[in-house]
């Protein structure tokens, strides 16, 4: 068994804010590394080192010089960098999946292949191309609207779709073709047409233990326009399903989830962490749009605070592989994320915002730090998140935007994210196909 007491987290974001904040709370005496100061870690941190999440050697330095029980990695770049493997080897035990096993989320031509020869429900039509020829071909022949992605980590970003950032099959040959001529390859799936969520469950290898599911907001602006982003905002519901979602998909997804665990032991990267499923409901079910091998941002922080088993003992679970089980409140919650000016297209950088801690935990609301340096200072990424807690998602959206009032600065948020007129838009899209279909209360 590991003596869990000091604990190293990777990572600065407001993910990493709340898996901190998370572990303190189990009574984890707690040391960072990220690429800059998190006001909110500064706090709780014991030493704060700077470096690149992706420097691991540094980070294997930080671990060992202040003798830490347990690592635990926040972002997916390290873990593409092989960060897991490097502090297993140096004898740190860490709560993440292993370079090979991350390569669920950082290489998706691996992830396509992977569900395809295990035969992993959910599955899309893909190809993968390094031939810009062939790849006009396969998308004439497949005929119905496509998407595009580049097969690396692209933070949110990147990705394209027919319909939304590509106007025709024209345009998405011609995006794929950049891709190609910059990356050697690319991949082009079917487009699969529904509403997205995220289900997000822990695993020590061998077993999933699921967390409440979660919508995300990814367009940068209200009423589902513009860019897509890291994630503007995000809900959850006190029963832990989504409005649209029944218990039959529920069930369905998760058999996704815990029949990916069972191949990748079956293969030899047993994956321990995190595993985050991000699902397109449509007519035929759940489809998973893509693996993720890490808390999401901002998933992260509508599960987290509800967390009533310690992190601690679920992180010891699952680096022993004896994960027993995850006990979550049953309230709701929104995640209002601010963002710079001009995110995620020309972010501002540079200038300070005005937070009025007091007066937003006065309206009742979390605050998790973000891309912020110590001075408050804009770094260019999302900024910082307000979450509302509550048993009505209606007064968890209230909360949130309470609490959001007491920000000064160059920075905008989505209004809608959590509220009633936007979820209704979502039941809307199901009851296109689904015609008796009944939403859940949240």
């Amino acid at each position: 068994m590991v003596k869990l007491m000091k604990i190293l987290l990777v990572g600065g974001g407001g993910r990493e804010h709340a898996i901190g904040e998370a572990l303190v709370k189990a009574g984890a005496e707690l040391y960072v590394v990220s690429r800059h100061r998190n006001p909110g870690l500064l706090r709780f941190a014991g030493e704060y080192g700077i470096a690149k999440e992706t420097d691991v050697g540094k980070v294997l330095e930080f671990a060992l010089n202040w003798g830490v029980d347990l690592a635990f990695i926040g972002p997916e770049a390290p873990l593409d960098a092989g960060v897991v493997d490097v502090l297993w080897e140096g004898g740190i035990p860490a709560i993440g999946p292993s370079k090979d096993a991350a390569k669920l989320e950082t290489d998706k031509a691996f992830a396509r292949a992977f569900m395809e020869r295990n035969r992993i429900p959910g599955r899309k039509l893909f190809q993968v191309f390094d031939d810009p020829s062939r790849m006009r071909a396969w998308i004439d022949d497949f005929g119905g609207p496509v998407v595009v992605k580049p097969l690396g980590l692209t933070g949110g970003k990147g990705v394209k779709v027919v319909g939304y950032q590509l106007r025709d099959n024209g345009e998405a040959k011609a995006y794929a073709e950049e891709l190609i001529e910059r990356d050697g390859k690319v991949l082009v799936e079917e487009r699969t047409d529904g509403v997205e969520f995220t289900f997000q469950v822990f695993s020590d290898g061998r077993k999933a233990v699921p967390m409440p599911l979660v919508q995300d907001y990814p367009h940068a602006y209200e009423g589902d326009e513009g860019p897509i982003t890291g994630g503007m905002g995000s809900y959850s519901c006190a029963g832990h399903l989504l409005p649209f979602i029944t218990r039959k998909d529920y069930e369905r997804a998760f058999e996704t989830l815990k029949a990916t665990i069972r191949a990748m032991r079956k293969e030899g990267t047993p994956y321990r962490g995190i595993l985050y499923g991000q699902f397109m409901l449509g007519k035929d079910g759940p489809v998973l749009i893509e693996y993720n091998a890490r808390f999401g941002d901002p998933e992260a922080m509508n599960v987290l605070p509800l967390l009533r088993t310690p992190l601690t003992e679920i992180a010891e679970g699952m680096v022993d592989g004896n994960l027993k089980g995850a006990k979550f409140e049953e309230k709701a919650t929104v995640v209002k994320y601010l963002a710079p000016k001009g995110y995620p297209v020309n972010p501002l950088r540079g200038t300070r915002l005005e937070v009025d801690e007091e007066a937003i935990v006065g309206e009742g609301a979390r605050l998790y730090y973000a891309s912020l340096d110590e001075n408050f200072t804009i770094l260019g990424s999302r900024a910082l998140a307000v979450v509302g807690i509550a048993d009505s998602l209606e007064e968890a959206e209230r909360i949130a935007s309470a609490g959001i009032k007491h920000v000064h600065g160059e920075v905008f948020y989505r209004r809608d994210v959590g509220t009633e007129r936007s979820v209704e838009k979502r039941i809307r899209v199901i009851r296109e196909f689904r015609r008796d279909f009944e939403p859940n209360p949240c």
